[in-house]
């Protein structure tokens, strides 16, 4: 049984197609089906079934596949015990939620480089239904949510955690001496919101209209940063999270208000798909965000 035959089956079934999988191996898509059925000769069954031009695995496949990946990360494994340094080479691509990326990213990277020095890092932030479908196509290994809570059956939780999300205002503002306010108070209040549809925001709009209520933001912006920034600056009201504000609450120049009314859900959450192929690099990453995600909780 050829390794790149086992190869090739990995990628057909983490991409479920046959043509992006010869495009991503420099194979033809001939050459791909040739391969494939090769290989569910010798097997003896069916791998994939093909409706179209869409393929799925069969329940022989499934099982097929987790032996798949098992023998090529050994293999990978024992290459690089091979050449001596068996240190995890390669690169992992990491979509994920934008206000993550500084508690989940920044805080570690200099200590994950100096651990991992063959290992490169490529991040894309998005929106959450953005981010499954770069993990569902493939085009990204591990997503970091902020989000409602996802469980479905196709993805692995590694790590996950709920977080606090408030509204801040600045410790100078006339709300910032209340001991709770109410929505209406908050709503007549200049709002300063990231994007309509991204993820807290999406939620905190849905709780809003199950009340008969909209918010009207007069700034909506993508960089969570600058929004506390301009909250502590006295520009307006903000919905943010907790790591998010931590440390301006800390030095006194903003203060998280107490809405009784509301109490939205919002989960981290560090995912993978089921079905793919965890190699040294992917497994080395997803261990280091494993790690700091307690460490963030903690500056909450």
């Amino acid at each position: 049984m050829d390794l790149r035959t086992l190869q090739l089956f990995v990628f057909v079934a983490e991409l479920g197609s046959f043509t992006r999988a010869g495009e991503e191996l420099g194979y033809s898509q001939p050459t791909v089906s040739f391969q494939i059925r090769q290989l569910e000769q010798e097997l003896g069954v069916p791998l994939f079934d093909r409706i179209g031009r869409s393929v799925s695995l069969t329940a022989a496949g499934r099982k097929a596949l987790d032996y798949a990946q098992h023998i090529c990360r050994l293999s990978q494994e024992m290459v690089l015990g091979a050449v001596g340094s068996g240190e995890p080479q390669g690169q992992v691509r990491i979509a994920m939620a934008d206000s993550l990326c500084s508690p989940l990213v920044a805080a570690g990277f200099a200590d994950f480089r100096r651990q991992f020095p063959g290992v490169t890092v490529h991040i894309t932030t998005a929106g959450t239904g953005e981010l499954f479908r770069l993990l569902d196509h493939n085009q990204a290994d591990i997503v970091c949510t902020l989000d409602s809570h996802i469980y479905d059956a196709a993805y692995t939780i590694a790590a996950e955690e709920r977080i606090g999300v408030h509204f801040i205002a600045s410790s100078r503002h006339p709300l910032a001496q209340c001991d709770a306010v109410s929505l209406q108070q908050l709503l007549a209040q200049p709002l300063l919101l990231t994007e309509k549809g991204m993820s807290y925001r999406r939620l905190l709009d849905e709780a809003l209209a199950q009340r008969s209520l909209a918010a009207a933001p007069v700034l909506e912006l993508g960089r969570t940063e600058l929004l506390c920034e301009l909250t502590a600056q006295g520009a307006g009201i903000s919905f943010l999270p907790d790591h998010v504000t931590y440390v301006a609450q800390q030095q006194g120049k903003i203060v998280r208000l107490r809405v009784p009314e509301l109490d939205i859900a919002v989960w981290r959450q560090l995912l993978y798909r089921q079905d793919k192929w965890m190699s040294p690099p992917i497994c080395a990453v997803l261990e280091h965000l494993r790690r700091l995600a307690p460490l963030c909780a903690e500056a909450q």
